[in-house]
């Protein structure tokens, strides 16, 4: 019964995980970016985004080893998970 239990425990799991959104590097706030990227604590979160802020969109998701304390290995546990999008701010147009 245990067994049982423990496999459909799992089973569920899984599933949530596969259920979860990419997150899009270029939008998202501290506090996701330190849930949903594997190897990102609060601190490594706000590098992020301030490097974001300080020098624009990323254009890639490899861009973002140009964050100190982003490497190759974190990029490519969690490449699968991340996607670059424009934020809405960046697709404004100026022009009336």
């Amino acid at each position: 019964m245990l067994r049982t239990a423990l496999a459909f425990f799992l089973l569920f799991v899984g599933s949530l995980t596969a259920l979860a959104s990419p997150v899009n590097i270029n939008t998202a706030d501290e506090l996701t970016l330190a849930q949903e990227i594997s190897g990102v604590g609060p601190k490594l979160a706000k590098s992020i985004v301030e490097f974001r802020e300080q020098n624009g969109a990323f254009a890639t998701i490899e861009d973002l080893q140009r964050v100190k304390g982003v490497g190759p290995k974190l990029l490519d546990r969690n490449k699968a998970n991340l996607i670059v999008e424009e934020s809405a701010e960046s697709t404004t147009s100026t022009a009336e």
